[in-house]
């Protein structure tokens, strides 16, 4: 395409999407240019690329992680930032807030791009029927996916399928069984027309492979629920399966180098959305904070630039504080480190001096003063609580846990993107990983393990453990089928998937989290049932027909 080529895709979507009004449905912002320029071949390429834009609004940024990773068993809220109802459950959720109307507004004009792709097609002149048949797989992919992440936010939608070409507030809610079947109907009919291979030669463009990802995502979801069919566990696992053996995925031999980003274009990503070193081009982001791009390195870090020996720089990124581990998180879900390397390969734990010379300590009372040489060793985080006569033995501030804040605490670093231009650049141009293969493996023994097929479910989890394991003890990270339980699953994908954008959902298709959010997130206590649900935006509300879109309870 390239999809990373955002220019074209911001070209793409203005002309599809440069009308607005306050007063009309979403959907409806598509103008003359649009129209016109969309029937010829150039036009109907960059329609399909502008489709794909609107993945950018929810991957990668801080509105995804608010929707995704606040208010979770594993994450609470950091010093600064705004959106905290997201993590605390309380009155600041509210219809209002624009986050709610960013996603609904965003999604639904990239669903309207796509009906447009699969109505318009067969009338382009210059583009071959092959290619055509392609497009409409792609647009088939897109919406469905659309539809996937509004359905899981806010329950019951608005389907529409059909082009909105004029104003309208004539809207409804189907309900959830039915946004289910169109969204399955949509990937079973992209799926044979889509490249049957890993990836695109086009790099970014969904495949055969990633329609089937997101298919068994949508099985998963829809077993838990009232809309469950008998065999949903059955078809998640199966097409888990064709993932697993029929496109050449393969698990990297080391958890870390999964993140590394020299190492993006790796065996084990399904499905990436792009971003670009372009960086007038990735301020097409609309669910970023500071202008764009992938910026989910900024969000985990934690104040290391105002402490002793350091100042801000590229290397350890610019930290906004937003989100920090749970005391559960840390010292349960990442607690065993002598056989499991991910705590030590997904949280930063030590810094190097870039600010030499001698201070006083902040937060290590073990010593007054500090000096440091450059690269000296400044902050070490044991992760344990060493004894403040062992810390005193230290020549640099330890971190431990009893000294944990809203400021003060383990980074996640999965993120981490050295390549910005300065240190103060917040738009970053890492590809966001959607799906990846150790995905694959935990869903398909999530669907094993509730068909009763705990062997399956037991080898599946093993495969991952083992990847993970320190050189030397990775049989120690084997489980027996006695430990293939429910809540092992739960704590697992915790590990292994921290901070990529699934731990409300996944909560969420479990129906736990209340309870786990109210057990192990002091903060939270305030969330409710009535949170498995967003409120529907305000803006939707009032776009339509009075009393005919209704909101969600509670709110």
């Amino acid at each position: 395409m390239n999809i990373k080529n955002l220019k074209v895709l911001a070209f793409g979507g203005l002309m599809l999407f440069s009308t607005s009004c306050q007063d009309l449905l979403e959907e409806t912002v598509v103008s003359n240019i649009g129209n016109d320029y969309m029937n010829t071949a150039a036009g109907f390429e960059d329609a399909t690329k502008a489709a794909y834009s609107s993945l950018r609004t929810f991957y990668g940024t801080q509105l995804g992680l608010t929707f995704t990773e606040y208010g979770t068993d594993i994450y609470a809220t950091g010093a600064d930032g705004g959106y905290k109802g997201f993590h605390f459950y309380d009155s600041q959720i509210q219809p209002t807030v624009n986050y709610l109307a960013i996603l609904w507004d965003e999604l639904y004009k990239a669903i309207n791009t796509c009906n447009a792709i699969i109505e318009r097609a067969p009338n382009v002149a210059g583009v071959s029927d092959a290619t055509k048949t392609l497009r409409i797989a792609e647009a088939k992919f897109l919406r469905a996916h659309y539809y996937y992440i509004l359905h899981e936010q806010f329950g019951p939608l608005d389907l529409r399928l059909t082009e909105t070409k004029g104003p309208t507030k004539e809207t409804s809610r189907a309900s959830s069984a039915e946004v289910y079947a169109q969204i399955i109907k949509d990937c079973n009919e992209a799926i044979p027309n889509l490249e049957n291979r890993a990836h695109s030669n086009d790099y970014g463009r969904a495949t055969k492979a990633s329609a089937e990802a997101l298919l068994a995502k949508v099985y998963l979801a829809k077993a838990y629920g009232p809309s469950k069919g008998a065999d949903d566990f059955q078809r998640a696992a199966d097409l888990c399966t064709s993932l697993i053996n029929n496109y050449g995925f393969s698990l990297l031999s080391d958890f870390a180098s999964v993140h590394d980003e020299n190492n993006q274009l790796n065996s084990e990503v399904v499905f990436a959305v792009q971003y670009t070193t372009d960086m007038i081009t990735n301020l097409t982001n609309a669910g970023g904070e500071g202008g764009g791009g992938n910026n989910l390195h900024l969000y985990f870090g934690m104040q290391y630039d105002t402490q002793a020996g350091m100042v801000r720089d590229v290397l350890n990124g610019r930290p906004f504080k937003r989100l920090r581990p749970t005391a559960y998180c840390v010292d349960v879900v990442f607690g065993e480190r002598e056989n499991d390397s991910r705590y030590k390969k997904t949280f930063k734990d030590t810094w190097y001096s870039n600010n030499p010379g001698t201070f006083n300590t902040s937060f290590d009372p073990s010593k007054a003063k500090v000096t440091y040489a450059a690269g000296d060793t400044t902050i070490f985080i044991p992760g344990y609580e060493m004894s403040a006569e062992e810390r005193a033995k230290r020549p640099y501030q330890v971190l431990v846990p009893s000294a944990y804040n809203e400021a003060l605490f383990p980074t996640l670093k999965k993120f981490f993107d050295t390549k910005r231009s300065d240190r103060t650049e917040p738009r970053g141009s890492r590809d966001y990983f959607v799906w990846r293969l150790a995905d694959i493996y935990l869903m398909r023994a999530e669907a094993n393990l509730a068909l009763g097929k705990k062997a399956e479910a037991t080898a599946d989890v093993n495969i991952i453990r083992e990847r993970a394991g320190w050189p030397g003890k990775k049989e120690n990270m084997r489980i027996s089928e006695s430990q293939m339980t429910f809540d092992f699953l739960v704590e697992e994908r915790a590990r292994e998937l921290a901070g990529e954008q699934m731990r409300w959902l996944d909560l969420k298709r479990w129906r736990l989290l209340v309870d786990r959010v109210k057990k192990y997130n002091p903060q939270a206590q305030a969330v409710a049932e009535k949170h498995y649900l967003r409120p529907i935006p305000q803006t939707q509300i009032d776009r339509s027909e009075v009393g005919s879109f209704a909101q969600n309870d509670g709110y």
